[in-house]
């Protein structure tokens, strides 16, 4: 009896073990982009919105000093409700700038572009998904 409760505990550990292993998570190696850069390339994107020069350089300037700004209010040590609010105010002005930039349609365009790509970062940005989506 001892024998067959002995095997028993060792077929259920292998099996526990082998289903264990099979659901490990996929961390994203090193040499992968950290957040930031990741929320910045996604902003860059401005295929088929048809731009200007002019316009393309200036929505990338004002990208970089929007990613920063946003990251430097997520890592601050503000309260959850003061890091919503500026999340918000950020948005406000980051919309302004865009609609004077690309005017109401390529601001649509634009939003449901880089809102589609960053959707599966939602969870990561945490409250900072509100000045992005």
């Amino acid at each position: 009896m001892k024998k067959l409760f002995v095997i028993f505990t060792f077929i259920f550990t292998t099996l526990s073990a082998m289903n264990v292993t099979a659901q490990r998570l996929n961390v994203p190696s090193a040499g992968s982009a950290d957040l930031p850069t990741q929320v910045l390339n996604i902003l860059n994107k401005t295929d088929g919105l048809g731009l200007s020069a002019d316009q393309e350089s200036k929505l990338k300037t004002n990208n970089k000093s929007f990613t920063d700004d946003v990251f430097k209010v997520l890592n601050s040590s503000l309260g959850e409700d003061a890091k919503k609010s500026q999340f918000l105010d950020l948005k406000k002005t980051r919309q302004n700038f865009l609609l004077n930039l690309l005017g109401k349609q390529l601001l649509g365009n634009y939003n449901n572009s880089i809102g589609s790509l960053l959707k599966p970062l939602q969870r990561q940005l945490g409250p900072a998904a509100l000045a992005f989506l």
